[in-house]
């Protein structure tokens, strides 16, 4: 292997590096040379990695250092006979460590351990259900998929939000762009409707997932405002069965939204 090709060589076709590694005598001094021209060839994917986690409330020199950590655990863990390219190891092993720095380091605000390892999952099988559906998913399809309860997922992303705080003392600038304001000084009045929409988000998907026959149900009386009497007479049955059927389908609602049972399959 050329000298000049070694100092042209960049992370992104390291593999014949490890390659020569692999084949050389652990305890002699080329060895220790061979990994720490890797890894010197390898610090820009660290400090690329550490720049894509920063202005999230960590100082960059840390974020380095996490990132460069995770670099040479990727270096000295990664196995060329497997024919995996290094970066597709190195990547997700350097990303980790960084995340794994903000969640032990970084929440102001005290999160159960718990909360912050499934808020990372959920991120991750929000990425892939979003591809997959083309659409950002439920809770209930986040809880589905990560087979956890809906109310761990729920849980996990209010946590998320102690992510990152600010004091209520915080300036910020009014309309015009001039300063005099708090952040605390820029809420507003809660708006009552923020329960019916956090309702519709976490009702929508198990109104889906009911047989049409009750759908049909819930809309004649809740949405087309018939009465149960009404109900009864267009069914042909008596008002004490309408009555039945339509406590069993929200008492089924109920559990459902709070995780006690799945809604029944349509």
């Amino acid at each position: 292997m050329s000298e000049t090709t070694d100092k042209n060589r960049t992370y992104e076709h390291a593999e014949p590096l490890f390659t020569h590694w692999a084949l050389i005598d652990p305890s002699s001094p080329e060895h220790h040379a061979v990994r720490a021209q890797i890894i010197e060839i390898c610090l820009p994917l660290a400090e690329h990695i550490a720049r894509k986690y920063a202005g999230r409330g960590e100082m960059f020199d840390d974020l380095l250092q996490t990132a460069r950590l995770g670099m040479v655990m990727a270096v000295d863990r990664y196995d060329v006979t497997t024919g995996s390219p290094f970066l597709g190891f190195a990547v997700p092993t350097i990303m980790g460590e960084v995340r794994r720095h903000f969640r032990d380091h970084l929440w102001p605000v005290h999160v159960p351990r718990r909360e912050k390892e499934l808020q990372g999952k959920v991120r991750e099988a929000t990425e892939e259900l979003s591809c997959r559906l083309r659409r950002s998913p439920t809770a209930a399809e986040l809880a589905t998929e990560l087979d956890v309860a809906i109310t761990d997922v729920t849980r996990t992303l209010v946590a998320a939000n102690a992510f990152q705080t600010r004091s209520l003392d915080t300036p910020a600038p009014d309309r015009n762009g001039d300063p005099g304001m708090t952040v605390a000084d820029a809420f507003g009045a809660v708006d009552p409707r923020f329960g019916l929409a956090e309702d519709t988000i976490t009702v929508a998907p198990l109104l889906a997932g009911l047989p049409p026959e009750d759908r049909r149900l819930l809309i004649w009386r809740f949405y087309d405002t018939l009465s149960q009497a009404e109900i009864a007479q267009r069914l042909g049955v008596s008002q004490m069965s309408v009555s039945r059927r339509l406590t069993r389908i929200l008492g089924g609602l109920r559990a459902a939204a709070i995780g006690e049972q799945p809604v029944p399959a349509a």
